[in-house]
């Protein structure tokens, strides 16, 4: 079969055979790859399938077909409808009630080098719509691109997708990814942890989008200064999530309010 290179990829670049993408294994690999067969399976549908390694030592996972909003500016419409967020939601409800019960091999590695405590969750860590494969433009297979799941608490995983999908950005940012309703913003908040089943402060979960967003851009300066690529190519997302954190700052507090 012909190997076709796949558009996309901060880190390693992919590439897919048939219905299999081959990527270069990188040392959370095996542990990633328990967590997709714990979700295979529990039967759940909204994540790839791992398929061990090839005869190049690559990973092999299976392909997700559908639409994604990776690389294109503005993003799909369907990123803004009511119907997807509220997918998005019960998708990572699910995810949380599931890997809430995963116990990694001894020798566990992640992405971030953290470890399985009791309490947590393993999250995607990346689900926006550059990660979602959706079909017919209204229904939500999943998310692809497994690599930097790693153990959190349900709000920390939460936090990322609240950022991308609501959007939880100043306005000038959002018109840039095709998000026209910055009044809609706090609705739109609700719907998706209403459709998580979130039960706990929302204004102190706006702190965690806040905390999240220092954190992971931080993460993204001090590597980029180290010299990795990735990350000097990521610096965008960086200036991205530290100009969110400071627009939720000041978000009024009736904002927050259900």
């Amino acid at each position: 079969m012909t190997e076709q290179t796949l558009p996309g990829g901060n880190t390693v670049g992919a590439s897919r055979i048939g219905d299999v993408v081959h990527k270069r294994a990188s040392p959370w690999t095996p542990t990633v790859h328990a967590l997709l067969r714990h979700l295979e399976d529990a039967g759940f549908e909204g994540a790839p399938r791992a398929r061990g390694f090839d005869d190049q030592g690559r990973e092999m996972i299976t392909f997700m077909p559908g639409d994604t909003a990776g690389g294109r500016y503005p993003w799909p419409a369907w990123t803004f409808t009511d119907a997807m967020l509220t997918q998005v939601g019960q998708w990572m409800r699910r995810l949380h009630d599931l890997t809430a019960g995963f116990v990694p091999a001894s020798g566990e590695h992640w992405f971030t080098g953290r470890t399985m405590q009791p309490g947590m969750v393993v999250g995607h860590q990346d689900a926006g719509p550059y990660n979602a494969a959706v079909v017919d433009g209204d229904r939500l297979a999943g998310f692809f691109d497994w690599d930097s799941a790693f153990p959190s608490t349900r709000e920390y995983d939460l936090a990322l997708t609240a950022l991308w999908w609501v959007p939880m950005c100043p306005p000038h940012l959002a018109e840039g990814i095709g998000f026209d309703a910055p009044a809609d913003q706090s609705r739109r908040l609700h719907l998706l942890l209403d459709a998580y089943g979130y039960d706990a402060g929302r204004q102190a979960f706006g702190a965690v989008i806040v905390q999240r967003c220092r954190r992971q851009s931080a993460v993204m300066r001090q590597m980029s200064e180290a010299g990795d690529q990735a990350a000097t190519a990521m610096l965008e997302v960086a200036g991205y999530m530290e100009e969110s954190a400071s627009f939720i700052e000041t978000l009024p507090d009736d904002f927050w309010a259900r």
